[in-house]
């Protein structure tokens, strides 16, 4: 099968991805095999293939917001069907017992695996994974706007909880791309006040049409005070700006997987009247299965950009170069992912 995987880590402009030809995976014991349709593009996969994520072993395929068809059943497989449509997220595995796993924080789990990291990923046209971590996918997105709940989704919403945000509340976005456009959707459809803050004006201008209540630069006070605040953004700079918008009581809460260094934190500005300063590390398949049953009853907007499985680097290229409006998406399969959807 055609796959792309991180030969030597590189900055994106050098193409850090080579194209290998892998036999077609078989599944294992309590496995299924899904012929990739689509494949969303994570900022986790550009740090992965710069670099800012150590890779696990050489030439791992990359991507975790995949969308396929199961085509094969290993051993004991009974949760899904052949023919069935499912989604693999990042979370490909955890121990079930140590302390974390026991005590239902799973994303905590001492011995975790994930998909295009540990093992490979759906930057290639199959690829397998444990029944019992995948999903099912709500029938009203297609494959190319489904594949970008499974990561940009989750995540988001594992942020959006962590907040605390109080109903009604005020919440702050800093960076505006795949995951906070649609936690921007859950958070304005649960009566949320939501104000956007990036560098991108086309990110701004995608906001205030998903309808936020500002848009305004990365670095600059919003309107009003925050009961909390997501920083999507992988720079470190924005933590403290992200810290003195808040109000009292306030929390931010760090979504990314690698950040630029943080300064030093005024603790007067930024700390004092106990606001707090949270991060996210991966999701539970709780958060997962809730997460896609609000987006089955929400009818998300999910803007996407699509590119064919052969584009992996460009996508990688723009998605590094601010480029991207929304998420990017690999198709594998033409006939049930057209090119030429762009938003839905």
């Amino acid at each position: 099968m055609t796959a792309w995987a991180v030969g030597t880590p590189a900055p994106a402009a050098s193409e850090p991805l080579v194209a290998v030809d892998r036999p077609k995976p078989e599944p294992a014991t309590g496995q299924i095999r899904v012929r990739v349709t689509a494949c969303g593009v994570c900022r986790t996969d550009l740090h992965l293939a710069e670099g800012d994520l150590p890779p696990r072993r050489h030439l791992t395929v990359p991507g975790h917001e995949i969308v396929g068809v199961v085509d094969a059943l290993g051993a004991g497989g009974s949760r899904f069907e052949p023919g069935q449509r499912v989604g693999i997220a990042w979370l490909r595995s955890t121990c079930g017992r140590c302390r974390w796993c026991r005590a239902g924080s799973e994303n905590l789990c001492e011995r975790p695996r994930f998909t295009g990291w540990d093992d490979d990923g759906g930057f290639a046209e199959w690829a397998v994974a444990d029944e019992a971590y995948a999903y099912a996918l709500p029938d009203r997105y297609d494959d190319v706007h489904a594949a970008p709940l499974l990561c940009a989704g989750i995540i988001g919403y594992r942020s959006l909880r962590r907040t605390d945000l109080p109903p009604g509340g005020r919440l702050g976005i800093y960076g505006f791309g795949a995951s906070a456009h649609l936690t921007a959707q859950v958070a304005l459809a649960a009566g949320a006040t939501v104000h956007v803050m990036t560098r991108s004006a086309d990110a701004r201008e995608l906001a205030l049409e998903l309808g936020v209540h500002s848009a305004g630069l990365a670095d600059a006070p919003p309107p009003e005070p925050l009961d909390a605040a997501i920083v999507f953004a992988p720079a470190g700079e924005l933590v403290p700006v992200a810290l003195r918008a808040l109000d009292r009581g306030g929390k931010a809460v760090l979504a990314g997987i690698h950040m630029s260094p943080i300064p030093p934190l005024d603790h007067r500005r930024e700390l004092f009247d106990e606001r707090e300063l949270r991060t996210v590390t991966a999701n539970t398949r709780r958060d997962g299965e809730e997460f896609l049953a609000i987006a089955a009853n929400l009818d998300l907007h999910v803007v996407a950009q699509p590119y064919p499985l052969g584009a992996a680097n460009q996508a990688l290229r723009d998605l590094a170069e601010d480029r991207i409006r929304g998420a990017a998406v690999l198709i594998i399969d033409d006939a049930t992912s057209p090119q030429g959807a762009t938003t839905r």
